[in-house]
């Protein structure tokens, strides 16, 4: 039995017309009657009553109409279910963002695309600036929110949001003492860095400013986790460059801000041109005011 041909039945028992359900279904008559009479030796009984004036369910067909409906309902649901999950503007969103995005700012990203967007779904990833790129050039992603440096060639982008880097460091380093940290005064010192595949560009840039300013490490040791990189820290194994906690540090930790403008987490959204619109567009605003919110936020 297919489900156009109950449509067809479930209007005509509406109507009790087979002319004025022909017109609700934009066809003509004779075709509309040819339907009903398939489906009638398909099901082996007579669901119409028909003379010249009036047309009439039989029994057989009032129960079917009361279980059609049913089965219209759940199939009209299946395809909004099949809509939704569809890439693009009427479908699910695909979207990257960094791993170590706060609560704060995922909350708020959240929020405010499902404000301005409430039909479509948003599906977040966590993923490094390297493997968004990655992901939104195979269209594996819908659009990403990546660090500045990176490669963003053939891609568009939102505005960019700045956050000033600091330095977390064990309280009792000579440097703790200082109340805005000269890089030049932790010359000789282990990095705690991020490791450089996450984002390549980022990680040289980042050591370049470094170097620039008299801080070539004694060593550099690679982590992504929180906890792990302030145990290292913690341990004299390293100070870490990064933006002021949301949350505080652990006790014997404390960050301090440095003298180099241009080490900062430089985020915007990016995508490909073909799949920018309005839904991309909410997220771009979403995901900069989520960055927003957390303070000391710079927007250029």
């Amino acid at each position: 039995m297919e489900l156009r041909h109950l449509r067809y039945f479930v209007m005509v028992a509406e109507e009790l017309h087979f002319g004025r359900a022909a017109e609700r279904l934009h066809m003509a008559q004779p075709p509309l009657s040819q339907r009903i009479r398939d489906l009638e030796r398909e099901l082996g009984v007579r669901l119409f009553d028909r003379n010249p004036h009036r047309v009439s369910l039989t029994e057989a067909g009032a129960l079917l109409l009361e279980h059609a409906r049913g089965v219209l309902e759940r199939a009209d649901a299946a395809r909004e279910a099949m809509r939704r999950i569809r890439p693009g503007d009427s479908g699910v969103l695909r979207a990257g963002v960094p791993p170590d995005t706060t609560p704060m700012a995922l909350r708020t990203l959240v929020a405010t695309f499902a404000e301005h967007v409430p039909d479509v779904l948003l599906e977040l990833h966590e993923l490094t600036t390297a493997s968004q790129l990655a992901k939104l050039r195979a269209e594996e992603l819908d659009v990403g929110l990546v660090r500045h440096p990176c490669d963003t060639v053939g891609l568009e982008s939102s505005k960019v949001v700045h956050r000033r880097l600091g330095v977390v460091l064990p309280a009792d380093h000579r440097a703790a003492r200082q109340e805005v940290v000269r890089l030049r005064s932790l010359d000789g010192s282990p990095l705690v860095i991020f490791p450089r595949e996450m984002a390549p560009q980022l990680y040289d840039h980042m050591l370049e400013a470094c170097r620039d300013n008299g801080f070539l490490p004694g060593a550099i040791r690679h982590a992504r986790n929180p906890h792990f990189v302030h145990g290292l820290v913690m341990s004299g194994l390293g100070a870490h460059l990064n933006e002021e906690p949301y949350d505080g540090l652990p006790a014997g930790l404390v960050w301090r801000p440095i003298d180099e403008p241009r080490l900062t987490w430089s985020t915007s959204a990016v995508w490909l041109p073909a799949q920018g619109g309005e839904v991309v567009t909410a997220f771009a605003d979403a995901a900069l005011a989520g960055l927003r919110e957390v303070g000391h936020a710079l927007l250029a």
